[in-house]
């Protein structure tokens, strides 16, 4: 029995009555669940870090990125895109990758600088909280195949993979034979996460200010989907994560620094070619959901 035919002065509810009520809109919940997984590698590396576990909170910043980059694309391949997605997409995206890799090098190297350590690791939290906004507002790309700034999960990926390879050194002069036998020659000196305070300091400047440019940096969203590429691309691609695999904190570390400064790259040939360097136009009016889309 309906709940409203308790009360007599209540209309009847007829099958009519019932098709006039407002359906309540729900949320997809695949695309979702790959971004609260996301959210999840972000916050999980926040804890790890406060625990002194930066190997696992590297790692949690590091699946948050592979996961981030999967929601999209399962919600355009399911056609389950949403306005609440994207939101949802951006949120997570600054827990992972702008609180989480700002706390992280604080508790690694910058709290020994005082204010100056605090500092490097807000600007960088700050950087990425208006890098996301910049882009969630963009309503012209002039050019999809490029970013404006540096993308946050590649920002995040340059800090966390610093801290993994600087973290990879030291317990390599703590535990390994032939790199204690090495720094015992130099009179015994061991490595400590303080030795790599000012470069931590530079690296997370370096990372957050380079978000919020307009240095373009090439997306590769035209080699996925539908188009086609030749046979010898996967076989690069396989041969890569081979040799990543053999030393992936280094390997990582290197292919992103290439990444960060690749863009400077195509900004000075942009400039030298005198082509247009502004690769998204701006506007101040509020976007259409349409227009949203994801970094």
């Amino acid at each position: 029995m309906d709940a409203d035919s308790d009360n007599p002065h209540s209309p009847p509810v007829t099958a009519m009555t019932r098709a006039a009520r407002p359906r309540r809109k729900g949320i997809y919940v695949l695309p979702n669940l790959f971004t609260l997984a996301a959210l999840f590698g972000g916050f999980y590396g926040i804890v790890m870090a406060m625990n002194g576990r930066f190997d696992l909170a590297t790692t949690g910043i590091f699946a948050a990125m592979v996961l981030d980059s999967l929601d999209g694309r399962v919600a355009r391949m399911t056609g389950t895109q949403s306005a609440f997605g994207e939101q949802m997409d951006s949120l997570s995206d600054m827990v992972s990758f702008g609180a989480a890799p700002a706390l992280l090098a604080y508790e690694w190297a910058l709290r020994p600088l005082g204010r100056w350590g605090w500092i490097a690791a807000f600007v960088y939290c700050a950087c990425a909280a208006l890098r996301l906004a910049r882009f969630n507002v963009n309503t012209a790309v002039v050019d999809r195949r490029y970013f404006q700034g540096l993308p946050s999960p590649a920002a995040a990926a340059l800090v966390a993979g610093f801290i993994w390879l600087t973290s990879a050194m030291i317990n390599a002069t703590h535990e390994v034979p032939l790199f204690k036998a090495l720094m015992s020659s130099f009179g015994g000196v061991r490595l400590v996460r303080a030795d790599f305070a000012w470069l931590t300091f530079a690296l997370t400047l370096f990372a957050g200010l380079t978000m919020v440019t307009n240095i373009p940096y090439y997306s590769f969203k035209d080699f996925g989907g539908r188009r086609s590429v030749p046979f010898v691309v996967l076989v690069v691609i396989a041969l890569v994560i081979a040799v990543i695999s053999i030393e992936p904190a280094t390997l990582l570390f290197v292919l992103f620094v290439g990444y960060a400064v690749s863009g400077y790259i195509i900004y000075v040939w942009r400039r030298a070619k005198g082509h247009q360097v502004s690769i998204v136009s701006t506007s101040t009016d509020e976007p259409d959901e349409r227009g949203l889309h994801h970094d």
